[in-house]
C-alpha cells in the first residue's frame, strides 16, 4: 500500500508533459524484496545517488529488524535531501534513526502508542492523516500514503495539479493533513437496517434537532425500544452518535470550506459556535480555530 504512492508523481509528470519526478524504489542490497502483501517488488541498492525527496515505506515494527546500514541511509538523507518522509510505520525508522526527537509526527494509529512510549521525544499525533515539521513529513497507514505525495504535490507545482492528478487516480482530492483518521459512520457499524437508516438520516439532516423520537420515528421503532436497539448494535446512546457524526461533519467543514466556524455550527446543529467549540475541545482536544490553522495548505 505504501507504493501506492508513487502513481502520484508519476501522473503528475504526465500531466505536465515533462519528467518533473523521477521515482526510483530503493533498499538496502538492492534486488527483488518480499512485500506483507505476497509480490515481489524490484529496487536499487542505496548507492551513492542524492535525492530531492526520500520516503521511507512501512514495515511490522515488531517483526522487522532496523540494519545500521538502513539507520545510516536515513540520517545522511535527511543531511542531503530537501525533504525526507514516511508512510505508516515507516517513522519507526526515522525515530530510531534519531530523526524524530523533538518532532511532530504521525503514524497508523494501530502503532501510534507505541512509537510514543519507544521514542519519548517523538511528539506523536496519533489522529492525523499526514503532518509536516519542517523538512519531515509523516503519514497514517494505508491509503493516507496517497494524501501525504499529493500534499507534496501540491507543495511542488500548486493544486491545479494536485486536483488534476487525484482525478486521475480516481481518488477524492487530497485528504488534509488535519482530518481525523477515523471515520464516525465506519465505527458506528449498525447490524439492522432500521439502526442504519437512523443513522443515514442523521448524517443528511444535522441541522434539525435529531431527537431520539425523531430517529425512532425512522426507524419505525418506538423510542424505548430504539434507544436500546441503538445501544446494543453501535454501543453508544443515539445522543452521543449524533454528536459524533456533527464533529466529522463539522471538521472536514473546516478543513475543506470557507464558511465562518458560525455558520458551520449552524449547518451540523451545534446551533451556535460555543456549543461546537465545547463538543471539539472534549472530543479533541483543541478548538475549532486550531482544526483549521492545522488544515491549511503547507508551505515550501
Amino acid at each position: 500500500m505504501a507504493l501506492a504512492a508513487q502513481p502520484v508523481f508519476s501522473f503528475a509528470s504526465l500531466k505536465l508533459g515533462e519528467p518533473f519526478y523521477e521515482t526510483l524504489t530503493l533498499s538496502e542490497h538492492g534486488g527483488p524484496v518480499a512485500s506483507t502483501g505476497g509480490p515481489t517488488v524490484m529496487t536499487e541498492s542505496f548507492g551513492e545517488r542524492i535525492f530531492d525527496t526520500v520516503i521511507f515505506a512501512g514495515g511490522d515494527p515488531n517483526l522487522t529488524h532496523l540494519s545500521s546500514a538502513l539507520l545510516a541511509y536515513a540520517r545522511r538523507s535527511a543531511a542531503t535531501a530537501r525533504r525526507i518522509a514516511s508512510i505508516c510505520t515507516g517513522d519507526f525508522v526515522l525515530a530510531e534513526a534519531g530523526l524524530l526527537d523533538g518532532r511532530r509526527a504521525t503514524t497508523h494509529w494501530t502503532y501510534a502508542r507505541t512509537l510514543g512510549s519507544r521514542h519519548p521525544g517523538v511528539r506523536v499525533e496519533e489522529d492525523r492523516i499526514y503532518v509536516v515539521d519542517g523538512s519531515v513529513w509523516t503519514s497514517a497507514g494505508m491509503t493516507a500514503g496517497i494524501d501525504l505525495a499529493l500534499a507534496m504535490v501540491e507543495n511542488d507545482l500548486g493544486p491545479d495539479v494536485a486536483r488534476t492528478v487525484a482525478q486521475t487516480l480516481l481518488v477524492y482530492h487530497r485528504r488534509a493533513g488535519g482530518q481525523s483518521q477515523h471515520s464516525a459512520l465506519l465505527e458506528l457499524d449498525a447490524k439492522s437496517d432500521r439502526i442504519q437508516s437512523a443513522l443515514t438520516y442523521a448524517r443528511r439532516n444535522l441541522a434539525q434537532p435529531l431527537s431520539v423520537e425523531q430517529l425512532a420515528e425512522v426507524a419505525r421503532l418506538s423510542p424505548r425500544q430504539f434507544s436500546r436497539a441503538f445501544r446494543a448494535e453501535t454501543g453508544q446512546s443515539p445522543a452521543k452518535a449524533v454528536e459524533r457524526l456533527r464533529l466529522e461533519a463539522a471538521r472536514l467543514m473546516l478543513e475543506r470550506s470557507r464558511h465562518t466556524v458560525e455558520q458551520i455550527a449552524q449547518q451540523t446543529g451545534f446551533s451556535d459556535a460555543r456549543r461546537m467549540r465545547e463538543a471539539f475541545t472534549r472530543a479533541f482536544g483543541q478548538p475549532p480555530q486550531a482544526i483549521r490553522r492545522n488544515a491549511r495548505p503547507v508551505s515550501a
